[in-house]
């Protein structure tokens, strides 16, 4: 058993400690850390609720695809029909018969909430809503989003149109991440469409390092709003629903983000190929091999010392390692655990080759063996 060489590593941990915690009037909270994917709030975040607007993100993440794609330009144009013409709620106030672009949908379903535009956007591309709806059932199931089912393209209430916190937390990160190009349309703050000028409903813009995403409202939802903000090198996106009013949901908003910022930090504490621990070899022609991770380690760490000073670190392998040990190979796990943190196993693989011992020194090994015990689990903490 070899002794850890680092003194921290960590990763993604749900932070979920009372000590921690903070209370809102919202029914449903979940906030992340978008590098770390650390949990820092998860009230009921995987309840299936009513998610209003705040469905058009996925509209978007479609629309966004077939952009990065080449399938679509900013300047391709799609016709407005009766139905979307017809469609009630929150509008661009489309003209039926007339053409707009992709560019101009864009802009009329971020800002403007745009029901009408989202039925543009959903025929133009499959034809009908329905069509469109279930490419967005497919896409959620790709992306991982198992508490969503999506009815239609707009988030008008139905029944069996739901989506859990989590899952809206995980879209927005794929729009950030996979749509860096399309995110900053987020950020406008209005929009002028057929002599019509609309602010964007979400109001936190610019405070805060907020820059997006998206606010619904309907009787059965509430008012909820997906958020994202960026401070330094740290982004933390939240979710919340089921408040009553939109100066409510915007006062939470901006009271979650700020505990999110101010009571938690990122830690980078290993770098890419940076030995983490040793492990001992069997039958090798080197007594041990360093143990490294094959990523850089980022973790959210609560902001006090105290806290960070409960971290603790449990190296697990099946030991001695058989020969030869391949570099790169997954042989070990450190298991991290914080006080009030589900435990984490973080894979290690080994720094370089061993190759196995042959003849005499396989012999010396054996008797080794024998006089010194068999192969075990090893933990070094």
């Amino acid at each position: 058993m070899k002794k850890i060489l680092s003194t921290f590593i960590a990763t993604t941990l749900l932070l979920q400690n009372q000590a921690f915690a903070i209370d809102t009037v919202a029914k449903q909270a979940f906030l992340i850390d978008a590098t770390t994917h650390a949990v820092m709030l998860n009230k009921d975040g995987d309840t299936q609720m009513h998610p209003s607007s705040m469905s058009k993100l996925m509209t978007l993440y479609i629309l966004f695809s077939r952009l990065k794609e080449g399938r679509l330009k900013l300047d391709s144009k799609f016709s407005v029909s009766e139905k979307a013409w017809r469609t009630q709620g929150s509008k661009t106030f489309v003209g039926i018969g007339s053409e707009m672009t992709v560019e101009e949908l864009i802009h009329g379903i971020i800002i403007q909430s745009g029901n009408d535009a989202c039925i543009v956007v959903a025929e133009g591309i499959s034809g009908s809503e329905e069509a469109f709806v279930k490419e967005m059932n497919d896409t959620a199931q790709k992306l991982g989003m198992s508490k969503s089912y999506f009815d239609n393209a707009t988030g008008l209430p139905d029944d069996n149109h739901l989506m859990s916190a989590r899952d809206l937390a995980t879209l927005a990160e794929h729009i950030i991440g996979d749509f860096p190009d399309y995110y900053p349309y987020f950020a406008l703050r209005e929009y002028t469409y057929n002599h019509i000028t609309q602010h964007n409903r979400n109001r936190l813009l610019g405070t805060i390092g907020v820059d997006g995403l998206k606010t619904g409202h309907t009787d059965a939802g509430g008012y909820g709003i997906t958020l994202s903000a960026q401070q330094g090198e740290r982004r933390l996106i939240l979710v919340i629903n089921g408040t009553e009013s939109d100066k409510e949901r915007m006062e939470e908003g901006d009271k979650l983000l700020r505990w999110g910022f101010r009571e938690f930090e990122d830690k980078k504490l290993v770098s890419k190929g940076q030995p983490v621990a040793e492990a001992d070899v069997w039958f090798g022609q080197k007594d041990s091999v360093k143990l490294v991770s094959d990523r850089d380690l980022v973790v959210t760490l609560p902001a006090s010392t105290e806290a960070q000073k409960s971290t603790k670190f449990v190296l697990k392998y099946t030991g001695p390692l058989a020969t030869p040990v391949v570099k790169g190979a997954h042989v070990a796990d450190l298991m991290v655990t914080v006080a009030g943190a589900e435990p984490v196993n973080i894979p290690l693989v080994a720094d370089e080759d061993v190759a196995p011992l042959s003849g005499f020194g396989r012999m010396m090994a054996a008797l080794k063996y024998h006089l010194h015990g068999g192969h075990s689990t090893s933990e070094a903490k």
